[in-house]
């Protein structure tokens, strides 16, 4: 049975939690492996949406263990929220496993994260603020602080103190900010272990003997590649690897076990927060994608930048991640556009390209080349097979299934559940 690695192919918010829920009932186990509370998934089963931000998608099926493993960074207080969210709704989260050493979010992380980003000023970066960056910068710096450290009061405190050290000094000299106690930190922490105990393990064994044993594992990428740290348009980027490499790093399975990865692009092109974004619509059409394809946030609110879809990304991300099948999501959205611009490739001061420049100014600084597709009136939700779709709009799939790099299996044709048409199955 596969060990199956879903990511995002554009900026994210491509729909990568309806895509888990679409597997998930074929699934024994789904994967957080990256991020933190930074990115939202929202899936809508019947009538009911749920928004889903630091779990991964899978804990909404029955008889599937979510996992959030070692590459993802913690708010302990987020996390038991959205626990009790779920359950107040009658979702089991019974099954929820925590790898020991996934780095923890503290307060002192989202307080850096704020001040940080507002003494950038016009040069921010445009994160959510939560504290992820900073978290993944301790991380790297050896000073973070991981879930198994919450078991040990001695360990934990001396961590606590020698990442303080430092982090006082500049919140109070630099941003004139309150210094943080120690006790303070360390006291929050503590209040969360009894309840935590269960679900901490180590999650790299419990994912081996898995696929040793023939279960089927998805690992689901928070964010996005091109938001990836070293694969994205840095510096506009997230903190940790939102490409399938990122899987193997963050959850400890080996590279030769992934079977199959499953790239997630929209029908158009959004993104959250700066950088370049070679397709973006400063017109009528970029508010009519925006409010027709709900393109507000999960986790901050925050309207997404709207643009027509890019072939050249979508190449790119099949490239660097490996993609053997797409799913196509929002093709609704398009519905009743006259005719559907499509970046072919780039205008970059007077040189065509048909790749992603390597280039952060080239990037920066591309203009896109369109081709035009007819569209389609002809409401789709009702889609179920490749054939009860428009013939423009079944052109309009094939166009771009042509240009970007890999098979389209599945197609998303509204935001429920069961509005899909599946052209081949996504995993065998």
């Amino acid at each position: 049975m596969p060990a199956v690695v879903l990511i995002g192919a554009q900026w994210g918010d491509e729909g990568k939690g309806k895509a888990t829920d679409l597997l998930s009932s074929r699934l024994d186990y789904v994967v957080k492996f990256n991020g933190g509370n930074n990115a939202g998934h929202t899936v809508v089963v019947g009538d009911e949406k749920y928004a889903l931000h630091l779990l991964p998608s899978g804990i909404l099926t029955a008889g599937v263990t979510p996992v959030i493993a070692n590459g993802v960074v913690v708010d302990i207080e987020v996390l038991f929220e959205e626990i009790e969210g779920l359950e107040s709704r009658g979702v089991d989260t019974s099954q929820l496993k925590i790898s020991a050493n996934a780095h923890v979010i503290t307060q002192y992380h989202r307080t850096l994260d704020k001040v940080t980003e507002r003494f950038l000023g016009k040069r921010q970066i445009g994160t959510t603020g939560r504290g992820i960056g900073p978290s993944y910068a301790d991380k790297i710096n050896r000073v973070g602080i991981r879930m198994q450290d919450l078991f040990d009061e001695n360990i934990l405190r001396q961590k606590v103190e020698g990442a303080l050290d430092q982090k006082n000094h500049l919140l109070v000299k630099v941003y004139n900010r309150r210094a943080i106690g120690v006790d303070e930190i360390v006291d929050d922490l503590l209040g969360y272990v009894e309840r935590l105990r269960p679900m901490v393990t180590d999650t790299s064994l419990l994912l081996h003997r898995a696929l040793e044993a023939g279960q089927t594992v998805l690992f689901e990428g928070g964010q996005a590649t091109m938001l990836d740290v070293d694969h994205g348009t840095y510096p506009f980027v997230t903190s940790s690897n939102a490409t399938s490499g990122g899987a193997v790093t963050g959850s400890g399975i080996a590279p030769n076990r992934i079977d199959r990865v499953i790239g997630i692009v929209k029908a158009y092109t959004t993104r959250v927060g700066s950088g370049p974004f070679p397709t973006e619509l400063f017109d009528e059409w970029g508010e009519f994608l925006a409010e027709k394809g709900h393109e507000f946030g999960t986790t901050t609110g925050r309207r997404r930048r709207t643009g027509w879809y890019d072939a050249p990304i979508a190449r790119y991300t099949a490239r660097v991640n490996g993609v053997t099948d797409f799913v196509l999501t929002k093709l609704d959205v398009l519905t009743g556009i006259d005719r559907i611009p499509v970046a072919v490739a780039y205008d970059v001061d007077g040189v065509i390209m048909e790749e992603v420049p390597v280039s952060q100014s080239d990037f920066h600084h591309a203009k896109p080349v369109y081709e035009e597709f007819p569209g389609w009136t002809e409401d789709i939700s009702g889609a179920r097979s490749f054939e009860d779709l428009p013939a423009n709009a079944q052109s309009y799939v094939r166009e771009l299934e042509a240009m970007s790099g890999a098979r389209f299996s599945a197609i998303g044709v509204g935001p429920g559940r069961e509005e899909i048409v599946q052209l081949h199955d996504l995993l065998d």
